[in-house]
């Protein structure tokens, strides 16, 4: 099958539709039917703003505007940032990581930092803070207050934050779309001692940023978290980027494709997580 363009289109109009004939009302009529056909055949064309990580040719660097950007991670620079980009971006596996002075990067990294379940480890001095019972942990009691605590939380590695105002406006509608999450943990006088905030990506937790104010308040917070999704039939979390804290836990880290792989598997179960 093809498309004819130019005299074999002109030839064939006695083939196909000829609407000089008279009876413009017929052939008005048989227009919108076949309009009315061809819209429940074929589905509207569904904008993408990424590509597919598993076919995307990753280059070492990118040209944007004037610039030349490392992107040996990076599947788009500049998209901006709303939650229709972000939740298309999510469920690819992809995440957004606010740079300075650099348009905004959605990266799918070629190792990710996922952390199974079945492989958790948990200190035996955590183990005894764990059944102390000192928090109370709920599930997005106050997802902004969690947010803007992790925005502002010091990080002896960065020299500064990547969740910006757009970032904590966006995910909090995300929030509200019941996509983003958090996990708070309160102390006996119902201050807010840690928490953690991450992404549905349909089935699978992505998590994005952690926060305490008091010892072990944001690793507890993360247990308690685990074992909620596994009441749910979760047995993974993507972690995005390895940290020593994770690591401890027992996360690991896995090629891009065997994550995109395990993402797919997990979105085809249709868990509701939360």
């Amino acid at each position: 099958m093809g498309f004819r363009t130019g005299k074999q289109a002109r030839d064939s109009k006695s083939e196909a539709i000829n609407c000089e004939f008279p009876d413009s009302h017929r052939c008005h009529a048989l227009l919108s039917w076949l309009h009315v056909v061809t819209q429940e055949l074929f589905p509207k064309f569904q904008r993408s703003y990424f590509p597919d990580p598993r076919t995307y040719d990753f280059p070492e660097w990118a040209l944007v505007g004037e610039y030349f950007y490392h992107a040996s991670d990076v599947v788009a620079f500049g998209t901006p940032l709303t939650a229709e980009t972000v939740t298309e971006s999510y469920r690819k596996g992809i995440f957004p990581w606010y740079m300075r002075g650099v348009p905004l990067p959605w990266y799918c990294p070629e190792r990710r930092a996922i952390l199974d379940f079945n492989g958790l480890h948990i200190a035996r001095s955590l183990e005894k803070i764990r059944r102390r019972e000192s928090f109370k942990f709920t599930i997005d009691r106050d997802f902004g207050a969690v947010m803007r605590a992790c925005a502002i939380a010091k990080r002896p590695d960065q020299g500064g934050t990547w969740i910006t105002k757009e970032f904590i406006e966006v995910y909090s509608e995300l929030h509200t779309l019941g996509m983003a999450h958090s996990v708070e943990a309160w102390d006996e006088s119902g201050n807010l001692a840690g928490g953690l905030y991450g992404v549905d990506a349909g089935g699978v937790f992505c998590g994005e940023s952690m926060f305490h104010k008091q010892p072990n308040a944001s690793k507890l917070a993360l247990l308690f978290l685990i074992d909620h999704l596994r009441s749910r039939g979760a047995t993974w979390l993507d972690a995005q980027v390895m940290t020593p804290h994770m690591e401890a836990l027992g996360a690991k880290e896995v090629y891009r494709g065997e994550f995109l792989d395990r993402l797919a598997l997990t979105q085809s179960q249709s868990l509701t997580i939360f």
